[in-house]
């Protein structure tokens, strides 16, 4: 269970600053948060007003620990043209809540509860409960795999409602849809041209910002061949980062090692691959298959889910951030193609 949304009454120990300490961006005080939002990257704070929520207008930078502004900014998110520009105009229920809770409902704007519970993920379970059995509840693993990833694009994506507006609101996630329907009934991912940079996308298509790891994963070979997204995550908790079911530097060899059908082909070990040492962080698989290139608050970044390499000539044609470079930020792109060039294994119309 993702526990995004905390009342920081019942837990304060989640409320990351602190809010004794003056700061010019700190214009509210704890007493005025009815709930935060999130604890590994950034921290938001929201108020209650009657039956709605507001942001509040500082973020918590967890990296940088420091305060940062907090409000939408135009030419970004694509319902920005249709609420004022103010936080105290900008309600979470039809912008966050949908997809922080279980069972939000645009009628009441209740929820069965905050959180991404299990029904969110399983559907409906009180018969489940009272009688537990495989055929009273639904298991994303034995659904095809499309639906089973829609389990989790119907959140990790950018996109908008097939329907807008609904009961007069311009809603930001798929009103309507229950786990195991069809998403594309109730939610189109965000349309990107190809060659064009924008608030959404590098020009090559790849996501620029966080919560798009749907958009990504839809372009993928890992997602033409049935992979999903369980087959490398476990939502119920690891002690990984990411909650990825082994450490990342062995999950990807679990199915991509020397010798694997899957690939890397022509090769005798993953060094011969990667051409770094076993071990060091260019060994990595993530490293050069998953950049951080993908802002979630200022200079903070996390993964791509292309899985595609990003050579140094991408860089220069259209400014999209290669793993090369980003590594080794002394160096060049004419540094990078040269090296790339030396190595006899990778074809070299993938350094061009």
């Amino acid at each position: 269970m993702a526990n995004v949304v905390t009342d920081p009454r019942q837990h304060p120990e989640l409320v990351l600053p602190d809010f004794n300490k003056p700061d010019p961006l700190l214009t509210f005080t704890l007493s005025d948060v009815a709930f935060v939002y999130g604890t590994k990257w950034k921290q938001r704070y929201f108020k209650k007003v009657g039956d709605d929520y507001f942001p509040l207008p500082a973020q918590w930078d967890v990296t940088h620990k420091i305060w940062r502004a907090y409000l939408v900014q135009p030419n970004t998110d694509w319902w920005v043209p249709h609420y004022p520009a103010d936080n105290n105009q900008r309600p979470t229920g039809p912008l966050c809540d949908g997809c922080h809770s279980v069972n939000y409902s645009v009628q009441t704007k209740q929820v069965t509860e905050w959180n991404v519970g299990c029904e969110r993920c399983h559907g409906p379970g009180s018969e489940h409960v009272r009688q537990p059995a495989a055929t009273n509840i639904i298991n994303p693993a034995k659904l095809d795999f499309t639906r089973a990833n829609d389990t989790c694009i119907q959140c990790h994506s950018q996109g908008q409602p097939v329907t807008n507006p609904i009961l007069g609101r311009y809603y930001d996630w798929p009103v309507g849809f229950h786990q195991g329907g069809n998403l594309q009934d109730y939610w189109k991912l965000e349309e990107h041209k190809l060659g064009d940079a924008n608030f959404t996308h590098f020009p090559n298509g790849t996501a620029h910002k966080n919560r798009m790891q749907g958009n990504d994963f839809v372009q993928s070979v890992m997602y033409r061949r049935g992979v999903t997204c369980f087959s490398c995550h476990d939502v119920h908790g690891t002690s990984n980062n990411a909650d990825t079911i082994k450490p990342a530097r062995d999950l990807c060899i679990t199915c991509h090692n020397a010798g694997s059908p899957n690939g890397p082909h022509n090769v005798a070990t993953m060094e011969q691959h990667t051409h770094h040492k076993a071990g060091s962080p260019g060994g990595d698989c993530v490293a050069c298959h998953m950049p951080q290139i993908e802002q979630t608050i200022a200079d903070v970044n996390v993964r791509s889910h292309t899985f595609e390499f990003i050579s140094p000539s991408m860089t220069d044609e259209y400014k999209i951030p290669n793993p090369c470079t980003s590594c080794h930020k002394d160096k060049t792109t004419s540094w990078a193609r040269e090296a790339l060039r030396g190595w006899s294994n990778v074809s070299h119309w993938r350094v061009e």
